[in-house]
């Protein structure tokens, strides 16, 4: 990752669903979708310096190939995944048994650059699925996403992963967060790989989200047991706290997903450029 660079990421999430089957997608037809992203916000990202700033967008598998196929040469728009599946084919092993499994590999052929591993939506997911089996040892959660980004990192994938503490972990925050990292990046090359601090606590309506101070005391702290790797917040980078996340130097960029909470609440290409233009500041060069 070059020095001083910024990272800004977008989780469209299941976004893609239109507000008649229950979903918040308002702004384009669904086959049409992650094209429609690509072509409303391409032309502006294209101004800004892509050695000081880069964009990533995570979409719904569904949309990946439409958006691959809007982007213009040159273009500084990257297209990941969201997740990969911890094993895949191999040479003289597996050559595609994966039914119903988004595989690493099968996600660098369409032509991602990036996956999006250990989202506290995803580590939700994965510990329920534990509980349902009776397992009380939420530390194999940390073991199932390192089988993942060791899985990207093999298929050339860049990584974003996610860490984070809940509200039951709150009191021991450091020790979670090292844990996290620790197991989830064991024996994985972490010039590859960018971290997001997601504060599982604060993440919801009708919760308290953390301060500048708490921000920078976390990334202060990462950084120190990581030697400096790269971390965003991941809490959500939206109007109000952008300029605040900006000014925190051990905060490399920040993770995008709604950007309208009230009212046709959704995912609007035109408010995300509105974001970024508050955090990077001033006009794109």
């Amino acid at each position: 990752m070059g020095e001083g660079m910024k990272h800004i990421y977008l989780n469209l999430k299941r976004f893609d669903i239109p507000a008649e089957y229950g979903g918040v997608n308002r702004i384009a037809d669904f086959k049409n979708w992650g094209a429609h992203i690509v072509n409303q916000t391409e032309d502006e990202l294209s101004r800004y310096d892509p050695e000081t700033v880069e964009f990533s967008m995570f979409i719904p598998e569904a949309h990946i190939l439409p958006a691959l196929g809007a982007l213009r040469e040159s273009s500084p728009i990257h297209i990941g995944c969201q997740g990969v599946y911890r094993e895949d084919v191999s040479l003289g092993g597996n050559f595609g048994a994966f039914t119903s499994q988004r595989t690493a590999a099968s996600m660098r052929a369409a032509g991602c650059s990036c996956a999006l591993i250990g989202h506290c939506e995803e580590r939700r997911a994965i510990a329920g699925i534990l509980a349902q089996a009776g397992v009380e040892d939420f530390s194999v959660v940390n073991r199932i996403l390192n089988q993942e980004v060791q899985a990207a990192a093999a298929a050339g994938l860049k990584v974003l992963y996610c860490i984070g503490e809940d509200a039951g972990e709150r009191s021991r925050w450091r020790e979670v967060l090292a844990e996290q990292i620790h197991a989830g990046l064991d024996r994985v090359d972490r010039s590859g790989v960018v971290l997001a601090y997601e504060p599982v606590w604060a993440i919801g309506p009708g919760k308290i989200p953390p301060d500048r101070e708490q921000i920078r005391c976390v990334g202060d702290y990462v950084k120190q047991l990581t030697g400096g790797m790269d971390l965003v917040y991941g809490g959500g980078l939206k109007r109000d706290n952008a300029g605040m996340l900006a000014s925190i130097p051990s905060i490399d960029g920040g993770l995008i997903a709604l950007t309208r909470f009230a009212g046709e609440i959704g995912f609007y290409p035109e408010e995300y450029l509105e974001i970024i233009r508050l955090y990077i500041g001033g006009e794109p060069v």
